[in-house]
């Protein structure tokens, strides 16, 4: 009888949730336009020897008002096109803020998500695709779960909290270089398919909280 190969069940199940509005200012600021399918594959495809479970996008919508309808419309085309290429979307209606913004906060349904979704789908790993320092006790939360938790950030909009909560960070930088520069819109845009790169990892001086 053929003995079972004890490296089949060896790689890793990934979770992988994205704060967009959070990534997407980031890729702005180096003055690309997000490659959504490389940042998938770079972050879960096969060089990285890991199985996705899922990777869910949390998008804030512009107001549901006559003033904003324009902008309503195309980021609902880009949420379409990110379903219809496989990610799972969770969307939050926007309130109007200051002239010629919106606020759309959806740290809260990225954190109560995290910690059902790992219970739900028992991921080795959950990769928090955002810089923003209010996650570093939902990635305490997910270590006591016995989960490795990884941070992917540019270092220039990683807060020191969330660096030093996470087991690992992972640098988009080297990623947002191979992006194309952006366009109008361009943030939100579809993107060629990707090319298979290894992650670069970067690990800053420990701060003391």
């Amino acid at each position: 009888m053929r003995k079972k190969n004890p490296d089949i069940h060896a790689r890793s199940r990934v979770l992988v949730l994205v704060d967009e509005s959070n990534v997407g200012s980031s890729v702005r600021t180096a003055g690309r336009g997000l490659d959504w399918l490389k940042l998938r594959n770079f972050l879960s495809g096969p060089d990285t020897e890991r199985d996705l479970i899922e990777m869910v996008v949390y998008a804030g919508l512009p107001p549901a008002i006559p003033t904003w309808q324009d902008e309503r419309d195309k980021k609902n085309k880009f949420v379409h096109w990110l379903r219809s290429n496989g990610f799972m979307v969770v969307t939050k209606d926007g309130a109007p803020a200051e002239e010629g913004h919106y606020k759309a906060n959806v740290d809260v349904m990225m954190a109560i998500d995290a910690l059902e979704l790992s219970i739900e789908m028992r991921p080795d790993v959950v990769i928090l695709v955002t810089g923003d320092a209010d996650f570093a006790y939902l990635v305490i939360k997910l270590r006591r779960h016995g989960i490795r938790v990884e941070v992917a950030s540019v270092a220039a909009n990683l807060g020191n909290t969330l660096r030093t909560a996470a087991n690992d960070v992972i640098d988009l930088a080297p990623l947002f270089r191979t992006f194309e520069i952006a366009l109008q819109d361009s943030a939100t845009r579809p993107r060629a398919q990707p090319q298979r790169r290894r992650r670069p990892h970067f690990r800053g001086p420990s701060a003391k909280n």
